[in-house]
This record gives structure tokens, C-alpha cells and sequence, in this order.
């Protein structure tokens, strides 16, 4: 982690000369919320990318990064972003269910193997519909975390054992599904999960591998099903009065920073803590990680297809071409083979 995170700021320093441009720019502030805490790997490689943003502007753009829920709960981050609250913001798309439906195609079961191409297919995919979507405020870049699993106080082995079960979904598409396979949803962000499932409020979560162990969930789970069975959405968005703000050195500036190789940097060693996680999980005592059969996860991929079909429907309403975007999508993930 340590040697991640030194690299980023290896990187970091090395920037292109500071243009007379932005020397002769006044000064803005940024302000990043993230909801995650300061433990979390997106937190310090935030920072990385944060002072960056600083170098390269010559010290015209002055960022800091908030983390912990400081400046506002995880699930008002897009609004926060849209009204000025924060200038940037982590965003989860899916902690609003139906407001942006276009992104929800990220959050489909079994769609993406792995985190850091995935991230790749997903930012390019969705830096084209996010100006209709989230138009409101300037998406900088989107990206997954690597795909997470179920876990809980029971052994989930297919579709059906999830009837009458109390599950924390990780967004709005997996609640969809906890619904339709019978299950109840319980509402809780991540830092607030964990107090779910140990007064029982929860019995199963939906979780990245390595985030189980950061938030402690680890202390209250025993089964895990080792499957890629989703992934969630993320997008880092920009306040458009506090961008437009800018003069265009600085928007250029920005502009860098929001590029599909600094969603990598930003992204990569978290994507790599959650993969570190689930081979820590595997050899813990007391906890059980166990696969699917060939034939419970065509039961689950069979079972899980319905999803899709809300999905088309959804996007339909909202007024978009969902074969289209679909299409889109599949192309792009075989583009980087980032796909399951």
C-alpha cells in the first residue's frame, strides 16, 4: 500500500512547466469530499492526484481532500457536487435507484471480471452519456472497484436461499435483485454497515473483498460466495459554476486530471487492496470462502437476466436508446476484455 501510494507520488512530480497563463491566474480552492475514511485507498491516492492538480497549476488551484463524511453523507454526494457543497465529489450513482439509469448497465451482474479493465471500459463508455445523465454537473472520470461478492451469516448457494433474507445491497441494481429473488433490502452506507449486520438488522451484504476487512465487517460475516458477482459505479463529479469559474489554463488543468490514464492512478490501488483482500479472506480461520458449481452459477446468471430487461426499460423511459447503449457497452468491455 505504502509503495502504491509512493509511486503516485513519484508520478506526481513529475509535471509539465507552468504556462504564463496560469501564473497570471487568481487562486481557486477546491474542496474533494470522499465518504470513504482515511484508511481507504482512494483517500491518499485522492491526495496524490489533489496536489498534482496543485503542481501543474503552478499553485493557482489549491485543493483539499475531505474525507470521513466530513462535508456531507455519503448518499448526497452528486448533489453536493451539483450545488456547490463540495467542489468534487465520490459519487455512487446507485445509492439513488432510477436517477441515473444509463450508469445502472455498470452495476449488472456478471458483467465486468476485473477492476482495472473495467475501469478502463467503463470511462470510456460512460464519458458519453454522462453529459445527458449528469448534465448538471462535469463528470471528471467514472470507474469500478474490483468485483465484489456476497457475503453474510448464512451460506448463499443459489438464487432461492435468498427468500426471506435481510441483505445490505451494494447499489440499487443488486437490491433489485435481493427483491425479486425474494430477499428484503436493508439500507445502509458502507461505514453504517457493519452496525447493520451485527444487530442483526442485516444478515448479508454485498461487499468488495477488501473493504469487508476496512470497515470491519469481516468481525460479523463467516460465509463468502467466491464469484465476481458485481461491481458498483463510481464517478468523481465537479461543480460546473466552480469549473467555468476557471480560466482555461486551469480548466486545462482539470481537464488533464480527468483523463482515463489518472482514473487508473487514482483507482488502481484500490482495485488492488479489494484483490488483496479476498486472498487475506481466504486464509482467515473461522470463515469460509467457497465456490459455485458450473451449473448454480448458470442458475444465477439465468435467474439474474430479468435485470437486464429493467435496465432497457428504465434507460427507454428516461428517453435513451438502450440497445444502442447496450451495444456500446459490449463492445467496449471486448475492447479492453473486461467482460465475463
Amino acid at each position: 500500500m505504502r509503495k502504491l501510494v509512493l509511486a503516485l507520488l513519484v508520478a506526481a512530480s513529475v509535471t509539465p512547466a507552468v504556462t504564463p497563463a496560469l501564473a497570471q491566474d487568481k487562486t481557486v480552492n477546491l474542496k474533494v469530499s470522499l465518504w470513504v475514511p482515511p484508511a481507504h485507498p482512494l483517500v491518499p491516492a485522492t491526495q496524490a492526484w489533489a496536489a498534482d492538480i496543485e503542481k501543474a497549476s503552478g499553485g493557482t488551484i489549491k485543493v483539499s481532500v475531505f474525507p470521513s463524511e466530513q462535508l456531507g453523507k455519503a448518499f448526497d454526494h452528486y448533489d453536493m457536487a451539483r450545488d456547490g457543497i463540495a467542489d468534487v465529489t465520490y459519487v455512487n450513482p446507485g445509492y439513488q435507484p432510477g436517477r441515473f439509469p444509463i450508469a445502472a448497465a455498470g452495476q449488472l451482474p456478471f458483467t465486468f471480471s476485473d477492476g482495472k479493465k473495467g475501469t478502463l471500459a467503463l470511462n470510456e463508455w460512460y464519458h458519453k452519456y454522462a453529459p445527458t445523465e449528469m448534465k448538471d454537473t462535469k463528470l471528471c472520470f467514472a470507474f469500478i472497484h474490483d468485483p465484489g461478492a456476497l457475503h453474510g451469516k448464512k451460506k448463499i448457494l443459489l438464487p432461492s436461499d435468498l427468500s426471506g433474507v435481510k441483505v445490505r445491497p451494494a447499489q440499487s441494481t443488486i437490491g433489485e435483485m435481493v427483491k425479486m429473488f425474494g430477499g428484503v433490502n436493508i439500507q445502509a452506507s458502507a461505514p453504517e454497515s457493519r452496525d447493520a449486520i451485527e444487530r442483526g438488522t442485516a444478515d448479508e451484504i454485498t461487499f468488495p473483498w477488501g473493504s469487508i476487512f476496512l470497515f470491519g465487517i469481516d468481525k460479523v460475516v463467516k460465509y463468502h460466495m467466491d464469484v465476481p458477482l458485481y461491481t458498483t459505479v463510481f464517478t468523481y463529479n465537479i461543480n460546473l459554476d466552480k469549473y467555468n469559474s476557471m480560466s482555461d489554463a486551469q480548466k486545462k488543468v482539470i481537464d488533464d486530471h480527468c483523463t482515463p490514464e489518472w482514473a487508473s492512478k487514482v483507482t488502481d490501488p484500490w482495485t488492488d487492496f479489494e484483490a488483496n483482500g479476498r486472498v487475506k479472506m481466504k486464509a482467515l480461520e473461522g470463515h469460509e470462502v467457497y465456490p459455485l458449481t458450473a451449473d448454480q452459477l448458470a442458475e444465477w446468471k439465468k435467474a439474474t437476466k430479468p435485470l437486464h430487461d429493467s435496465w432497457e426499460a428504465a434507460v427507454k423511459k428516461a428517453g435513451g436508446d438502450a440497445e444502442k447503449i447496450d451495444a456500446d457497452l459490449q463492445a467496449t468491455l471486448k475492447k479492453y476484455e473486461a467482460g465475463i
